[in-house]
């Protein structure tokens, strides 16, 4: 098939580029408008594929996203260009209404011309697959695990935005008819992951002798997903997935920001060890919490394991023991980022 896919250039879009170009017959076009957090750096390994081509181009440009769709005749729209970062939708909200809503619009619109356009199998095989989060369902207590059916209720500039752009896709299926899927992941992690998000900033900090950060108490919950389990899972619901459909993807993984903060200090410990011999433990600090910040976040992905045979092959601690080692190997790669976009300085407190 012929993958169109948004936000090639980033953390989860890249993963899915470089996962399609090496275990596939797939050929995919990477559309990224390449912003602070998009890097061609990230799908060098496959860029010389004859299967693979690139396209700069913004999602709310309707006039570039028609030209690409119409040059490539994609099968496939998988939609991953997104602002993603909680605490940077606190302090600019604005970017994330154009990008995540407005964009979302302008490829369902171009997208549903371009479907229109086509006829007999090509019309019945094409897909829009929208890439979401599980933010858009709010925060859950003690006990509970977001479904498919879990009402929306979201908390953050950033959630909110990609609540609005869920339904739009939703609703681009009802009334137009338009083939659509959605899926909503846990927290990703994993190699090439910009260092302004939890995991990658604190290997960053750690590695630099500088406080590791810990909102609050640490005590918040998330669902930790390997990337490359993600993106398998991606390539599940275009491929298999039913028109329609919302697919929770999680990684059956809970842990509290604390605990994520510790493992990734006692795998330095043994990997890089400190100058002095004392754990990298010791550079913890707590800092003034996000202002809304969700208390827990788990995923039930029993639909997509149950219809579509997907279940996550990496564990936590296999999971994050090849990140640090990742990070460790590739301090060329995020080193510049950290220096060029000051990535590792703290965003989203009221003024």
């Amino acid at each position: 098939m012929r993958i169109f896919v948004t936000g090639g250039a980033g953390f989860i879009g890249s993963a899915l580029v470089r996962h399609l170009i090496e275990n596939t017959g797939h050929e995919v076009l990477n559309f990224d408008s390449l912003t602070y957090a998009g890097t061609l750096s990230t799908i060098q390994s496959v860029a010389d594929s004859d299967r693979y081509r690139f396209v700069q181009g913004d999602i709310c440009d309707a006039q570039a996203v028609r030209a690409a769709i119409a040059q490539f005749k994609p099968d496939v729209i998988t939609h991953l260009a997104a602002e993603s970062h909680v605490d940077r939708s606190i302090d600019g909200p604005g970017a994330f209404v154009q990008t995540n809503i407005v964009g979302t619009f302008t490829m369902l619109s171009e997208a549903r011309a371009y479907w229109l356009g086509l006829d007999g199998d090509a019309k019945a095989r094409f897909r829009f697959h929208h890439i979401s989060t599980d933010e858009v369902y709010g925060s859950l207590g003690d006990e509970g695990l977001f479904t498919e059916a879990t009402p929306y209720d979201p908390r953050s500039p950033y959630s909110a935005s990609k609540a609005g752009s869920d339904h739009l896709v939703s609703a681009w299926g009802h009334t137009y008819g338009l083939p659509v899927l959605i899926t909503n992941c846990s927290n990703n992690y994993g190699p090439y992951h910009f260092p302004e998000k939890l995991i990658p900033l604190m290997i960053v900090k750690a590695l630099a002798g500088e406080t590791l950060p810990i909102y609050g108490k640490g005590d918040q919950i998330r669902d930790w997903l390997y990337v490359e389990d993600h993106v398998r899972a991606l390539q599940a619901v275009f491929e298999r997935g039913v028109i329609g459909r919302t697919y929770n993807v999680g990684g059956h993984n809970e842990k509290r920001n604390l605990e994520v903060v510790e493992t990734i200090c006692a795998i330095l410990d043994r990997l890089r060890p400190r100058a002095d011999g004392t754990s990298y433990a010791a550079q913890i600090g707590y800092v003034a919490d996000r202002p809304g910040h969700d208390k827990r976040y788990a995923i039930d992905a029993g639909r997509i394991q149950d219809e579509l045979g997907w279940t996550p092959a990496e564990t936590f601690e296999s999971g994050i023991e090849k990140t640090v080692a990742w990070y460790l190997a590739n301090e060329s790669w995020w080193r510049p980022i950290v220096e060029r976009h000051q990535a590792d300085q703290r965003r989203g407190l009221p003024a």
